[in-house]
């Protein structure tokens, strides 16, 4: 019935992974827990090897890193179960009944996306707020939300769909680094008319990255995003219309040279202060952006 499947990078899953398994044990449909290591670090190796302890936990560690998509794309060829469960590793059980809400929403040929929010408060430690903030702000939404645009709100980090379909799409192995992997994945699905429907059945994302390695993948992510505009020409995000109209008015030049080159070190000290600006991000982003293109 139902594969569970978690790609392991430098991340201590062991109490995801009980949850899941408490979970599991409630449920009277076939189940699989189905966890592969990234090449993580021996001290991760080590505490989450242990898993493999569990009744119908299966653990398997590659010598070397395969990235984010060739791992995914592995898991669905190596689970026992006709539906897959896709979650990140980072994340957290909000709902005791969160493996049973996803099993009764299952419509044949048809993709559920359950959400991802982030804790209430703010991180004690200032340098955690710029992702806490974009989190809070681009990515915590509603069911009802997520619903008006479909296919553009989906991601990979929480999502559960029928092996046939993951097999017949899979994710775009060239990407080895963080970034829309499921930008990509989500304009594949809208084309083939394959149906997202948004639950309220979140995972909490608790590994937040500092403001530093945050900039850094958020970087790796426009790099990302530039390669795919490249190969799918398709393919469309709002960062890149803005880029696009700014070419198209001949300004991007003006903006590369007089504002990015000049403020972005400021912006920068300004995202990694105790209360970072939105706004200061998005700019930072079209610099970045209008640098790589």
């Amino acid at each position: 019935m139902l594969s569970i499947l978690i790609p392991i990078y430098n991340f201590d899953v062991r109490p995801l992974v009980r949850d899941l398994y408490a979970q599991m044990q409630a449920i009277p449909q076939a189940s699989e827990i189905l966890l592969i290591d990234d090449a993580s670090t021996p001290t991760f190796q080590e505490l989450n090897k242990a898993l493999v302890d569990l009744k119908g936990v299966r653990y398997e560690l590659l010598e070397e890193n395969i990235g984010r998509s060739k791992i995914r794309n592995r898991l669905a060829q190596r689970a026992a179960f006709e539906y897959l469960l896709y979650m990140d590793c980072d994340s957290e059980v909000v709902k005791e009944d969160y493996l049973i809400r996803y099993i009764e929403a299952i419509q044949e040929g048809t993709i559920l996306y359950g959400g991802r929010v982030y804790a209430e408060r703010p991180p004690a430690d200032a340098m955690y707020r710029l992702h806490w903030m974009v989190g809070k702000a681009r990515e915590e939404h509603s069911a009802d939300k997520r619903s008006r645009q479909a296919y553009h709100s989906f991601m990979t980090n929480n999502y559960l769909i029928p092996r046939e379909i993951q097999l017949q799409f899979p994710l775009e192995e060239r990407i080895r680094q963080y970034g829309h992997e499921d930008t990509l994945f989500g304009l594949q699905l809208q084309k083939a008319k394959i149906p997202i429907v948004h639950l309220d059945n979140p995972l909490v994302h608790i590994g937040l990255e500092d403001a530093a390695t945050f900039l850094k993948k958020s970087r790796a992510a426009i790099e990302n995003l530039v390669f795919l505009a490249q190969e799918y020409p398709e393919m469309q995000t709002k960062l890149l219309r803005t880029a696009k109209q700014f070419k198209k008015w001949k300004l991007d030049g003006i903006y590369r040279k007089f504002i990015y080159k000049t403020r972005q070190g400021a912006w920068q000290q300004k995202l990694s202060s105790p209360s970072p600006d939105l706004t200061l991000f998005d700019l930072w982003k079209l610099g970045v952006l209008l640098e790589t293109i």
